[in-house]
């Protein structure tokens, strides 16, 4: 199976990682992790992006706040796809993140996921990763179902709560 790569603008962005980490993880999908920055330590950023088909990635996912030029950059340098996450920050809440991940060039496609989105851009990967591998599109069709099973119990028990008949 191939892995997902994940990468941090920062280490202030573990909190969205660890939601990644912890989807994939279930899910039984390899990763790794790393911190690069597209303006601190653009060679290793590009080095990572130039090489991550020969070393077993299937998908890339960046997570980076305020100018969040990460995704853009990682994206520039590999036909990998590559995930976007903009990441919530002080100044602006992470909407200067999210137009940042979102506006890319012609010819250089990042998909973006929600501010903070990390379970969702580690489904995504999955999704991409499950194109070529039938046992992870089963767990991913398992988690669906249990999370629909989850709703219904919840409405059951609102309902037996609140409704008076």
């Amino acid at each position: 199976m191939k892995k997902v790569g994940i990468v941090m603008g920062s280490d202030s962005d573990l909190p969205v990682c660890e939601k990644v980490v912890d989807t994939l993880r279930s899910l039984e999908v390899p990763f790794e992790v790393h911190v690069y920055s597209a303006h601190r330590t653009p060679e290793e950023a590009r080095a990572f992006a130039c090489s991550a088909r020969e070393n077993g990635f299937g998908v890339l996912i960046a997570m980076a706040g305020m100018a969040a030029h990460l995704a853009g950059a990682l994206a520039a340098n590999t036909t990998l796809p590559v995930i976007g996450i903009p990441c919530s920050g002080s100044v602006l809440d992470g909407i200067d993140a999210l137009l940042s991940t979102v506006e890319m060039p012609s010819g250089i496609p990042v998909a973006t996921v929600a501010i903070n989105g990390g379970v969702n851009a580690a489904l995504l990967s999955c999704e991409i990763l499950a194109l070529s591998d039938e046992a992870l599109a089963e767990r991913l069709l398992a988690r669906r179902k249990a999370g629909t099973e989850a709703v219904r119990k919840k409405d059951a028990a609102i309902a037996a709560q609140f409704n008076q008949i």
